[in-house]
């Protein structure tokens, strides 16, 4: 039995454990799928990599407001695919490799692994290992709804669609989230007839609820959108596949996308042999050093985080690698100020409280709304639809919450993570700098002072 000082089960950000403090340790990387993890193979990295050719479609189906007669004469489905994964894929074949032979203290084995006890995993290929510690790094994956089990439609996931040989002409997909407002958006701007079914309202309801509304009305006008919608059952049919809903209507397609969620990958690792706690929804209980309830044990990432966020799994895996080869001086994650931002049409980025949370609090807070179509640069664009919403603290003068709706809102939301996570107040961040005119960022500070503060 081969006994490790470290071993990872899972090749996502987990593959980054193995720090140059800990060459003298001998680790063992567990990967049973495809290297490099969630983000890298089937997650945010390609389908953004789909949505910006879908942004540039979009954009020339409605440059004639601004003047200029463009068209989309066609999408090259298999060429945008091909070049996604042309990138994608010698990247995991390289990280697998170099675990596998160009790192002299790591070994990668491929395998599924589970718990025999609290320092012991028994391995698919039928061997058995034991390590001093261990970290989860599992991650997460697609929900499947009982109704398309019970199904015999084919059916795909976030995971299998972006390999699909050609772009279907009608495309169904279930849920409201944020997988499937950006495949919605994927999708349409290629051409495909898009129906989003949602079994509440309204859209991307975890976001701050004016923002939700606000992106809602906007999608119905761009794609099918059924809202509080149950689905009764789903057929197979000659030419793809037909969702019976609840209200009586039916909904066909050549093809279903299943967007439903995803759960944490901690079902299948026998964690009760080894005493590990877990949430009610599955995820595994870490404290603020990211190490589990069994000592030796620690976790990272959609495996145990409620954000299932690539940068909140790096982050941690930072901090799990720093407390590995620092016991005697741990830091704590950070998860104060969590930003996330939607790859949909419009885009849409947030941080912080919602109104609703800050209602909630009980606490006082002002908010301030500014239109992108305010600013010099909306203008250019001919933005009317666009906003950035913050939330103050009118006892402090400091943020509480932004969130965006519009443009490069993932990028103009930055400064505002910045402001919140460094403690900068309001007043200080919008006269203590130079802000560009007539950059879209202006659109930040005229909403900073907006904010009715004292």
């Amino acid at each position: 039995m081969t006994h490790y000082d470290l071993a990872v089960i899972g090749s996502g950000s987990g593959n980054s454990l193995a720090v140059p403090e800990l060459a003298g340790w001998q680790i063992a990387v567990i990967e049973e799928s495809t290297f490099g993890g969630t983000c890298l193979n089937v997650g945010c990295i390609p389908t953004k990599m789909y949505v910006y050719p879908a942004d540039q479609a979009e954009a020339a189906r409605h440059s004639s407001r601004l003047g200029v007669d463009a068209r989309v004469d066609g999408v090259r489905w298999a060429d945008i695919r091909d070049r996604v994964f042309a990138r994608i894929d010698p990247i995991s074949a390289a990280g697998r490799e170099y675990r596998s032979h160009g790192s002299a203290n790591t070994t990668l084995i491929e395998a599924h692994a589970s718990f025999l006890d609290s320092h012991t995993l028994e391995l698919s290929t039928g061997q058995t290992i034991t390590a001093e510690r261990i970290v989860v790094a599992t991650g997460s994956r697609p929900v499947i709804p009982a109704v398309v089990t019970a199904s015999d439609a084919a059916f795909h996931t976030s995971e299998t669609v972006m390999r699909i040989d050609e772009l279907p002409g009608r495309v169904a997909i279930l849920g409201g989230g944020y997988i499937a407002a950006e495949f919605a958006h994927v999708f349409a701007a290629f051409g495909a007839q898009t129906t989003v079914i949602a079994r509440s309202s309204p859209l991307l309801r975890q976001l701050d609820l004016e923002i939700a509304t606000r992106f809602t009305e906007l999608a119905t006008q761009r794609w099918d959108v059924r809202l509080d919608a149950g689905v009764s059952s789903i057929e197979r049919c000659d030419d793809g596949v037909r969702l019976d809903l609840l209200d009586g209507s039916v909904v066909a397609a050549d093809l279903l996308l299943v967007a439903t969620g995803r759960t944490p990958n901690s079902d299948k690792l026998n964690l009760s042999a080894a005493g590990i706690d877990v949430h009610p929804d599955g995820r595994i209980v870490v404290d603020c050093f990211q190490r589990t309830s069994v000592e030796g044990i620690w976790a990272l990432g959609d495996v145990c985080s409620p954000h299932q966020l690539k940068h909140v799994s790096n982050h941690e895996a930072r901090v799990v690698a720093h407390n590995l080869a620092h016991p005697d001086a741990l830091v704590e994650a950070d998860h104060r100020f969590v930003p996330a931002a939607v790859f949909t049409h419009p885009q849409i980025a947030s941080v912080g409280l919602t109104e609703e949370q800050a209602l909630a609090s009980g606490a006082p807070f002002v908010t301030a709304v500014q239109a992108y179509g305010s600013t010099a640069y909306g203008w250019a664009m001919e933005d009317t639809t666009s906003v950035c919403k913050l939330i103050a603290d009118p006892a402090t003068g400091r943020l509480l919450g932004a969130h965006l709706m519009g443009e490069q809102a993932a990028t103009l939301v930055q400064p505002l993570i910045q402001a919140m996570s460094f403690g900068l107040g309001v007043r200080e961040m919008a006269r203590g700098q130079y802000w560009i005119h007539p950059a879209l960022t202006e659109v930040i500070e005229n909403a900073l002072l907006a904010l009715d503060l004292p």
